[in-house]
């Protein structure tokens, strides 16, 4: 198993990969999809794990990753377990801003078995934003940044996606990896103006 690092490989260019990490792969897919329809003239590379480390046997072909985003289930707390114990195997510069805490099924918190302020303290610690979203409802698929200090007001939600365009649509593919699914959008020619630095980003980061 190997130690998942920021900065020990070149950048693509006109490239970005993403690597969600959490136990619902239905949330998962939602997103990875969500993201990939949203227009853009980069390439971008999502890159799903059920929780880290990843494997070492993988290392050689795997991309250098701009973001990591752990997602945490409100009604799970083994999701929150599973992501607390994944974040020691993660570099210290990836907090540096190429991290973030995405948590889902706020939409129905009179369910909820994960206590807020738990998931405020680990956006704390880590110094990393805590965001808040709604994926189950197609028509109001929102996400909103909260403050991770827990005494800032929450910023209003958004429109977290817009539709895409069906040739981004049929861009989309899934290939099964050893160390998770990997999705994919191509990308128009042109490049983007802040070249290969420039991630999707969820929150301000």
């Amino acid at each position: 198993m190997s130690l998942v690092r920021p900065f020990d490989k070149l950048p693509t260019l006109n490239s970005a990969a993403i690597l969600l990490v959490g136990t619902d792969e239905r949330r998962q897919q939602q997103l990875a999809e969500a993201i990939l329809k949203e227009k853009k003239n980069f390439k971008i590379n999502i890159h799903v794990a059920t929780s880290l480390p990843l494997p070492a046997e993988r290392d050689h072909v795997r991309p250098r990753i701009n973001l990591i985003a752990f997602m945490i289930n409100m009604q799970s707390k083994h999701s929150l377990r599973n992501v607390e114990a994944s974040l020691s195997h993660i570099d210290a510069n990836f907090f540096l801003g190429k991290v973030c805490f995405l948590i889902t099924g706020v939409g129905r918190m009179n369910h909820c078995s994960v206590e807020m302020n738990a998931v405020r303290k680990l956006g704390n610690l880590y110094c990393s934003p805590v965001l808040f979203c709604e994926l189950d409802d197609e028509k109001r698929k929102t996400c909103c940044r909260r403050a991770t200090n827990g005494t800032g007001p929450e910023d209003r939600p958004q429109a977290g996606h817009r539709r895409g365009t069906p040739a981004v649509a049929a861009a989309l593919h899934v290939q099964r990896k050893k160390h998770g699914r990997v999705l994919s959008a191509g990308a128009p020619a042109a490049a983007h103006p802040l070249g290969s630095s420039c991630a999707p980003q969820f929150g301000d980061h």
